[in-house]
């Protein structure tokens, strides 16, 4: 969640940083928790979620 504070929009990345896929699993445990909400599908991969931080997550992500 950390690398959204610096994306456009607080967007989430899909891929870690040796460009793997993020689990759905934690993309979706995010969104469960208020972390995180659905932005926008994406026509080309519409089995992507594409997410973006929340207020929350801003929170949850900068505390120590």
């Amino acid at each position: 969640m950390r690398r959204g504070l610096t994306q456009p929009g607080g967007k989430l990345p899909l891929f870690d940083l040796d460009g793997q896929d993020v689990d759905a699993a934690i993309v979706r445990r995010c969104v469960e928790r208020g972390w995180s909400e659905p932005w926008f599908n994406n026509p080309l991969k519409p089995d992507w979620l594409v997410c973006k931080l929340t207020d929350a997550g801003r929170r949850a992500a900068t505390a120590p």
